[in-house]
């Protein structure tokens, strides 16, 4: 009863009133225009923009936290060291907001410590496309909570790989790189993807980091402060309702392949 209430409350009753304001005209009437513009033009760029460096930030944690995951399941000695990696990741993982923003601007804006080390080296982070309001730099900014969130997400799936099995594939005369191909790769590959639609999700839908950024027009939360923050005419406020509404549909469709996906990789390991 308590989940229930949860879910309830703070899930399907905002999700009926978000898509119940979206699904209204300027004359208050049921309409589909509002739905329509939000997926049209400057707000279609700003989906792209947000679903290729969502997609980018997921790829990167996804490769190096589960790279840094089974290195951390390998470590014997010292037994302290696992214990600090997924402590240290669990902090991590939920930071972001204002502080990771200006730890970054900090460190790799223009005028950053680590931009000024860089050119000292005679490397000029800023000679590209770099910055860390474009995708190459939320990707970098992103990779700081979504690398250890999918540490902790693949560490149990990674433990759950069991000796015997990479006994029986040396016992019938295959390698390291035959086990990880017909084995462990297999096995991991659901929660793998999992992770990787988790990532997806996390990165979508920031909103704080990258607020301190990048501007309001590129990133689909941050439009949606735009239209709803009273900047906008009347009428103009059902536009930010129906990208709300936009992101629920894409967001329950990543939980929901996420979902599946863990449950194959548990039946799987069971």
């Amino acid at each position: 009863m308590p989940f229930l209430a949860f879910l309830v409350l703070f899930l399907i009753v905002p999700a009926v009133s978000v898509f119940s304001q979206a699904l209204r005209g300027e004359d208050g009437a049921f309409g589909f225009a509002s739905m329509g513009e939000a997926f049209s033009g400057q707000n279609l760029d700003a989906f792209w923009f947000s679903i290729k460096f969502s997609a980018g930030a997921a790829a990167v944690g996804t490769t190096l936290g589960t790279l840094l995951a089974y290195v951390a399941a390998s470590i014997s000695r010292p037994r302290w060291l696992r214990n600090a990696v997924t402590a240290f990741s669990g902090v991590a993982a939920n930071m972001g907001g204002l502080p990771l923003a200006f730890a970054f601007l900090s460190l790799l804006g223009r005028q950053g410590l680590g931009t000024k080390l860089l050119s000292g080296l005679g490397i000029d982070l800023y000679a590209g496309d770099f910055g860390l309001g474009q995708v190459t730099g939320l990707v970098t900014v992103y990779s700081y909570f979504n690398i250890p969130l999918m540490l902790l997400v693949i560490l149990p799936a990674i433990d759950g790989l069991k000796p015997s099995w990479k006994e029986a594939c040396s016992s019938l005369g295959g390698n390291g790189l035959t086990y990880w191909r017909r084995v462990g790769l297999p096995i991991l590959a659901p929660s793998i993807l999992g992770g990787f639609i988790l990532l997806f999700a996390n990165s979508f839908s920031a909103y704080a980091t990258a607020a301190q950024l990048t501007d309001n027009s590129k990133i689909v939360p941050l439009r949606i402060g735009f239209f709803l923050g009273g900047d906008v005419s009347v009428g103009e406020d059902a536009v930010g309702y129906a990208l709300a509404a936009w992101m629920i549909v894409i967001m329950a469709i990543a939980m929901i392949f996420y979902w599946a996906l863990r449950r194959r990789a548990e039946r799987w390991q069971s």
